[in-house]
């Protein structure tokens, strides 16, 4: 009830529908803010106002028995609102919580806290709260979640109590009434029982109203849009304790009920709770009241509040005047009375209309909601006529209304009812074999009642039914006080599980025609595993009641015995069936045997409840949908979907409760040292251990671990593998696995991280892995955020030691509190776990603060209108584009004008201010998604502005993903010491299909870069050492973006290779002007290639192609820089590969999360085929360099480059310029001056990047004294000419020497005969017409760059010093084995004829006379600088002996009919080389003794 007055939704420039927004987590979140608000209060008054007076008509509360361990407590019933004086203290009632728990607080009763003042906003003002954290999933969605009016999760506290029995019906034991909340039906409507589908409808229509908006325009509370599609079958509710009765009887009461607490406010409200799932969540809330009153001791702060308005929960007797309860409110909401008039407010009951009569009390606003059903049958069944027609019609009648009743009753149809039905004469609408034939007998009165009683408590169990399965707001049974129930320890049950099926019930009518046949398959699993084989029902056809529903009624019987089940066991129910052959033709002979069986859909769900009770009574269960690719199942039943099939079961009942304690560790657990095990088993365990993974452990590497587990305790890393390999988690087994797990040691939060996942459900082992993580320092758990929390789906229960582990850190840092509250909101998309995951954000912004909801609000409500922006830029015509954008701009500006700030979701530290209209600061990008490159302008005025990419219609999360991964290796590498320069940014999904990614300035596509070379320009060498020279002038910075180059090429191709990442067009790959280079949109992964057709178009292993080599090498021959480059990509590797079980643990809790090609352990398999996590270094390093060799060679990469660059010039603007690739900037005739002559006057000769002629240019322009040397080489002057074709007619160019010449272009001959052609060339050039003399392009080439500045520093002269070379050996010596690795090789020198050599290596192992240990290495063709990796191993060479030995090393030319040329050798002896050692060094090469050898 809220006397507040408060907004409407039109107010204020944007409503919640402009925004399509939903406050399905806001509500929640504002539940638990109140129930923490409640829990606070209750426990600041209980000392003071304990001695308060009792309420008119309502009694103390009965005393509950003593808990164990504890002594019996009272709970008197809070005392009736009074009218305090001004800043008087206030006894509120906790809403939704049992005062009893309390008393329950670890560690006793906290201090009491002052409730701050609420202050009512003024009438008409803007309301800053936040309404627009979280949006709607899509239109037609009616219902996410099985918690809320319209989706609206809305979570109570409490703590569970046990259940009460009934003999007449199966029922669940820990089923619970709510105590009030009767179906709302007027006055008028109670005494008229004939037209019952009229009550229902009214009953619907309840539902179904907005309760925010009336008629007249008044409002109860801030009115929230609704769903209009279907009535929600799961109505919200709140948890409030109730007594439950012990007695076996049930009556339908028309009496006053005494008024529980209600909300009323913000267009929702909180109702009370019937079933189990609901005390789990009472369990959550409390669980954040005491993680928030831990955090505000340590760090003392004035409880938060959601909103300013948020309306007053109290205890009252009916009798209460409504003066009196108006003025207790308006006492709550203002300080100061003295000038607030009472009659000004009126008092309204939240679902009447409004009625002219004010009511005196609150007696005469309870409406008494109770449906009649028994007083419905009578009517019908006592005035059925005695007449034959007359008598159909009226059965008609009532099996019609019954059949309205179990249509809003979810449309079941139970036993009960069907054989109370079958009493009844056949009628039109249900004609069964069954039915009553005779009847007269329904003349007879008794005959009347028994059909009375019987179809009554038929609906009435029913109706029951309803309420302890969906969130309904009635009951049919009266309050009481409740008992507590016996529990027997479930370790001792030697009982079998077993359970009855009834049926499926609302069975689709497509499925009728297209399936026969239906079958159960129920089994039980535990982590994913079976516990024993699954259990099959008959098949049955589908049958029409009152609905199509497939009726088994069997019992399911598993050979396995309670006290043999895991407390985590999951019962899976699928439902199957038989695809019926198409109609039209005879069915071929044999093809029934074929014929598929197709699965419909399934349902799982714990047979242990949080509070570790073993279910029991009777159950509806939604089925999901089967869904290819699903490989994780939520354990909550399917009722957030209108028309999911409903499985109906019975689990046995008892006298007592089943419970699963948690047995304490074993007193002793042996431990052994691992070299006490033989050799033999030494190596198979060790074979088992460098496996890394559980996902590829056989049954035989399990029997061998957990028998070997004592010895695997020195392996701290290998505790996942062992657990992983326990045979049965059983009550009576749990002792030594929690020994072991208590001996083991800590294990460090990257081995941690393996427990997390699926295969591990068991509690206690969850605890301790989350106690390990919890050390972890901020940033790093940041990295790990996203996999803990998908690891939440495999959490078996709302409140879990990792919730509190992730709440409690997120509540100490904002950056964890911002990326986890878009992580959350991202997986609300999820319909299996949004129900889960809607409590647990609705916790974070219960826990996080006022301050930092209204930031999220306004980051929601940027990306809602950024969304919407870039979908009406991208449904537009691409002509209509840019006016599109930029009238979202505006609206994105007025944004701005109402939000001072805001954060990014991509970065909470990029805060922004307004966005950048100008032109080209905003515009959008020529791809299908259409995304919007935008500009912020940053808070911080020294800052630069931020720039961002939005997306629209593209999923991100494998983006995000894949950048997190390559993040952590950067990481990996920094903290080894090996900085490989990677660019690292942000991308975030803000919803699915659409988010963020921040963008890196500076930099260009290699396709823009190639283009610069024309079309072609992909199967050049030149056009990224062009570009990187063209942006980095002089020797120092070229050479530095060299360095950049190779490192982070390196890194992105280490990186690339691990996780597969396909799609490698040039379009994808981006080089900074720094010489960094990284890749951008991970749309294909774990070697999921782009096709062509039925082509694969990735066909290298990696992107390393010929140009990327030239900037490497400084040329096309390779060079010293070639050999850091390899050394680079193995060490680099190499690394990565010890931290192999990281990668495959963070990309395994990521198989949940909804990815398509991260969905089972085939794309896992992957990277660790990629990892090779149980080869050597030297194996790897010999693996990653055939790699590279293989990559290099590859011409698929650059076909594939030059395919994607035609598919993209439809994509090309036509008013785009050609410029230059080597000329940083564009100059003009303006900038200039005009251009008089141009002389080429000498070649010089050049090194650097390749061998050849550079021509000296004579450059005289008007007024400008003297002349100006320009250095332009062929290949440069050709692209210069091939740009001006592409601007002007050839009739208007001279002609260009010919490039392809016989013989030897890069002679001096050759250059001076190109000199006077190209003489020919310009001349003809500068007197040319005045729009080909004087354009851009001309100024451009001959203005002077920063080579040109003196004269022939582009003519770098060969390296020097080195006469024979140097050879890279990497030597090591093991088991009586000596491994020689031949690495590089450097400064070989040419042969007589000027060509570079075939050179390989062959090695001797002196003394060796007969010549028998000769070793050689593969040839490398046409290079001085060769690169090998190739091992070289000498078997039973003893240890005594290896002091004596030398290695005879001998680098030859391959020649011609076997003539090989002895290019330098080196004798390298062995005395200083230990055992266990590894030895890589370079050796200098010594002058052949002579010039060839065989």
């Amino acid at each position: 009830m809220s006397a507040a007055q408060t907004q409407k939704d039109g107010e204020g420039p944007w409503g919640l529908d402009s925004l399509g927004l939903s406050q399905r987590e806001l509500v929640m979140a504002e539940a638990l803010q109140m129930e923490y608000d409640a829990l606070s209060r209750l426990k600041q008054d209980k000392g003071g106002d304990s001695q308060g007076t009792s309420c008119q008509g309502v009694g103390k509360l009965p005393t509950l028995p003593p808990r164990e361990g504890q002594s019996q407590i009272d709970r008197p019933l809070p005392p009736c609102p009074s009218p305090l004086p001004p800043g008087g203290s206030l006894l509120r009632g906790l809403s939704g919580s049992d005062p009893f728990l309390n008393h329950l607080q670890p560690g006793g009763s906290h201090s009491p806290r002052p409730s701050p003042a609420r202050a009512t906003p003024p009438l008409g003002s803007y309301s800053k709260e936040p309404l627009y954290i979280l949006e709607s999933s899509g239109k037609g969605d009616y219902l996410n979640s099985s918690y809320g009016h319209s989706g609206t999760p809305l979570p109570p506290s409490t703590e569970p109590f046990p259940p009460s029995r009934r003999t007449v019906a199966p029922r669940d034991v820990n089923l619970f009434t709510p105590e009030v909340d009767q179906p709302k039906l007027s006055s008028g409507e109670m005494h008229n029982y004939e037209s019952l589908n009229d009550a229902l409808s009214k009953l619907n229509g309840d539902w179904l109203a907005p309760r925010g908006r009336r008629a007249n325009g008044d409002q109860s509370g801030k009115p929230v849009a609704r769903s209009k599609t279907l009535p929600p079958q799961v109505p919200p509710r709140t948890y409030v304790p109730i007594q439950k009765s012990n007695k076996n009887q049930r009556r339908v009461s028309a009496d006053p009920v005494s008024l529980a607490p209600r909300l009323n406010g913000f267009g929702y409200e909180l109702f009370q709770v019937s079933e189990e799932r609901d005390e789990e969540v009472a369990a959550f809330c409390h669980m954040l009241d005491g993680l928030i009153c831990d955090w505000t001791q340590i760090y003392p702060l004035a409880p938060v509040r959601l909103f300013r308005t948020i309306p007053v929960l109290w205890f009252c007797c009916g009798s209460s005047t409504v003066d009196l309860l108006i003025y207790q409110t308006l006492c709550y909401a203002n300080e100061d009375l003295d000038h607030i008039d009472v009659d000004h407010y009126l008092l309204k009951v939240c679902g009447q209309e409004d009625d002219d009569d004010t009511p005196s009390t609150m007696n005469h606003g309870i409406l008494l909601q109770e449906r009649p059903i028994r007083q419905t049958v009578e009517i019908a069944l006592f005035s059925l006529p005695p007449l034959k027609v007359e008598l159909v019609l009226h059965v008609e009648r009532l099996v019609q209304s019954v059949k309205a009743l179990c249509s809003s009753l979810a449309a079941v149809e139970t036993p009960d009812i069907t054989s109370a039905l079958n009493q009844l004469p056949a009628c039109p609408c249900r004609l069964q074999p069954r039915v009553q034939k005779d009847p007269s007998l329904l003349a007879i009165k008794e005959n009347r009642e028994k059909v009375v009683e019987k179809l009554t408590a038929a609906i009435l169990d029913l109706v029951e039914l309803y309420c302890s399965t969906f969130n309904a707001n009635f009951h049919t049974t009266v309050q009481s006080n409740r008992h507590t129930s016996p529990t027997q320890e479930a370790g001792l049950v030697t009982n079998v599980l077993s359970f009855s099926v009834y049926a499926a019930h609302r069975i689709p009518i497509t499925w009728a025609a297209s399936y026969e046949g239906f079958f159960l398959s129920c089994s039980l699993t535990h982590g994913g595993a079976e516990l024993c084989a699954p259990q099959h029902t008959s098949k049955q056809q589908v049958s029409k009641y009152l609905f199509h529903l497939v009726v088994w009624d069997q019992r399911v019987c598993f050979p396995v015995q309670i006290n043999q089940l895991p407390r985590e066991t999951q019962l899976t129910v699928t439902l199957y069936a038989s695809a019926l052959p198409p109609p039209g033709g005879a069915e071929e002979k044999g093809s029934k045997q074929r014929r598929s069986i197709d699965s419909l859909g399934w349902v799982t769900m714990p047979l242990f409840n949080f509070r570790h009770i073993l279910t029991c009574g009777r159950k509806l269960l939604g089925l999901w949908p089967s869904t290819p690719g699903s490989n994780t199942r939520s354990s909550s039943p399917n009722f957030s979907q209108p028309d999911s099939v409903i499985l109906q079961v019975d689990f046995p009942t008892s006298s007592f409760e089943v419970r699963f304690s948690t047995p304490p560790p074993a007193e002793f657990s042996p431990q052994y040292d691992f070299s006490r095990l033989d050799q033999h088993s030494q190596r198979q365990l060790q074979d088992v251990l460098h496996k890394k993974s559980l996902f590829w452990l056989t049954p035989e590497d399990k029997r061998l671990l957990w028998e070997k587990r004592s010895f695997c305790q020195s392996e701290s890393g290998a505790l996942p593998l062992v657990l992983a390999s326990a045979p049965r988690w059983e009550w009576a087994c749990l002792s030594d696995i929690y020994a072991l797990l208590r001996q083991w040691a800590c294990l460090n939060h990257h081995d941690a991280l393996g427990l997390l996942h699926a295969t591990f459900p068991d509690q206690e082992l969850r605890r301790t892995a989350v106690q390990w993580m919890d050390t972890i320092s901020d940033p790093e758990l940041l990295d790990f955020l996203p996999q803990l929390v998908q690891a939440l789906k495999y959490e078996c229960y709302l409140d879990s030691p990792l919730v509190r582990f992730l709440l409690r850190r997120a509540i100490g840092d904002m950056r964890i509190a911002h990326y986890l509250f878009w992580l959350l909101k991202d997986t609300l998309q999820d319909s299996q776990f949004s129900g889960r995951y809607q409590h647990l954000l609705a916790g974070l912004l219960c826990c996080v603060g006022g301050g930092l909801r209204e930031e999220f609000d306004r980051q929601c409500w940027l990306v809602s209108i950024l969304a919407k922006v870039a979908q009406r830029v991208r449904d537009t015509s691409p002509s209509s584009r840019q006016a599109i954008l930029r009238e979202g701009l505006e609206e994105v500006r007025q944004f701005f004008s109402v939000s001072s700030s805001c954060r990014l979701p991509l970065n909470p530290g990029m805060l922004v201010k307004a966005v950048n209209i100008q032109v080209r600061s905003c515009s959008y990008f020529n791809s299908n998604a259409v995304p919007l490159k935008l500009s912020f302008q940053n808070l911080d005025p020294r800052g630069d502005n931020i720039n961002v990419i939005f997306k629209s219609g593209d999923d991100l999360r494998q983006d995000m993903l894949t950048l997190q991964i390559i993040r952590i290796m950067n990481k990996i590498w920094i903290q080894e010491g090996l900085d490989m320069r990677m660019v690292i940014f942000r991308c975030f999904s803000t919803g699915r299909g659409r988010g963020m990614v921040e963008m890196i300035p500076q930099a260009e596509t290699l396709r823009k870069i190639q283009g610069e070379h024309g079309v072609t320009g992909s199967f050049k060498d030149r056009p990224l050492a062009d570009w990187l020279q063209k942006h980095n002038p002089t020797e120092d910075e070229y050479e530095k973006a060299v360095e950049n180059f190779i490192y982070s090429c390196a890194g992105c191709c280490v990186a690339t290779y691990i996780l597969g990442i396909c799609d490698r067009h040039n379009d994808n790959i981006m080089l900074k002007t720094s010489g960094h280079m990284f890749h951008i949109d991970f749309g294909k992964f774990l070697g999921h290639a782009q096709m062509f057709g039925n082509i694969k178009r990735d066909r290298a292993p990696f992107v390393f192609t010929s140009d990327m080599a030239y900037v490497i090498n400084g040329g096309d021959k390779p060079s010293s820089r070639f050999h850091d480059f390899v050394d680079l990509c193995c060490e680099a590797y190499n690394l990565i590969r010890k931290h192999a079980h990281l990668f495959l643990n963070l990309l395994g809790l990521m198989l949940s999360c909804g990815i398509p090609e991260l969905s089972d352990l085939d794309d896992l398999k992957y990277v660790y085929d990629a990892l090779r996590p149980h080869e050597s270094e030297a194996d790897a390093t010999m693996y990653f360099t055939r790699l590279i060799e293989s990559s290099l060679g590859s011409v698929a990469t650059k076909l594939n480059f030059f395919i994607h660059n035609l598919a993209q010039m439809k994509f090309a603007s036509s008013e785009e310029r050609p410029v230059l690739s080597f000329a940083p900037r564009v100059y003009t005739l303006k900038t200039d001056g005009l251009i008089r002559n141009l002389f080429v006057c000498r070649h010089i000769r050049t090194y650097s990047p390749s061998k050849g002629y550079a021509f000296v240019v004579k450059v005289e322009r008007e007024g400008q004294q003297g002349s100006v040397l320009v250095q332009r080489s062929f290949e440069e002057f050709y692209e210069l000419h091939s740009k001006l074709r592409l601007i002007f007619p050839s009739s208007k160019l001279p002609s260009f020497p010919s490039r392809f010449l016989i013989g030897r272009s890069r002679g001096e001959a050759m250059a001076d005969r190109r000199k006077d052609e190209l003489n020919g060339y310009v001349w003809h050039l500068v007197h040319a017409a005045p729009e080909v003399a004087q354009c851009d392009l001309i100024y451009t080439f001959f203005h002077p760059l920063q080579r040109d500045e003196k004269p022939g520093t582009i003519c770098w002269g060969p390296v020097s010093g080195k006469v024979v070379g140097e050879v890279k050996l990497s030597i090591s010596y093991k088991s009586d084995k000596l491994f020689i690795m031949v690495m590089h090789i450097r400064g070989l020198q040419p042969l007589q004829d000027g060509t570079d050599p075939d050179p390989y290596v062959k090695l001797y192992l002196l003394p060796d006379p007969q010549k028998t240990g000769k070793r050689k290495t593969k040839a490398a063709r046409r290079t001085c600088n060769p690169t090998y990796n190739e091992m070289l191993v000498y078997d039973r060479i003893p240890r005594g002996d290896l002091q004596q030995r030398v290695i005879h090393l001998r680098v030859l030319g391959e020649g011609a009919f076997w003539e090989n040329t002895l290019l330098g050798e080196a004798f390298i002896p062995l005395k200083t080389l230990t055992a266990g050692q590894c030895w890589a060094d370079w050796h200098q090469l010594g002058t052949p003794s002579t010039d060839s050898t065989r």
